[in-house]
């Protein structure tokens, strides 16, 4: 029974762990009436399913008409192996949450 703990244990620290590191971003934002967006560009840095994109420094407001460039930094989460492949095979299922963008201001 107790090595049952200990491998349940173990296996959900090893979904739950994550490696962290802090990258440079340049964010393009841009509320035009042709557009709306807000991209992040990580360069060279590539993320993966599971991973968690955190940017730092971020304008909380662009105003209408307004094209900005900003560069900051980011702080990208990795996805463990067993997350990752977790994320994969689950992804599938929900296509449809992509659907949901909201921006709050």
């Amino acid at each position: 029974m107790v090595y049952l703990l200990v491998a349940l244990v173990a296996v959900v620290l090893w979904l739950a762990w994550r490696r962290s590191e802090r990258v440079p971003c340049t964010l393009d934002l841009e509320a035009t009436h042709d557009q709306f967006h807000a991209h992040a560009d990580l360069g060279p840095v590539e993320v993966n399913e599971g991973d968690a994109v955190l940017v730092h420094g971020a304008p909380s407001r662009v105003a209408f008409g307004e094209k900005r460039t900003v560069t900051t930094t980011a702080t990208v989460s990795r996805a463990s192996w067993p997350r990752r492949l977790l994320v994969r095979v689950l992804g599938t299922s929900h296509v449809t949450d992509l659907y949901e963008v909201g921006f709050e201001g």
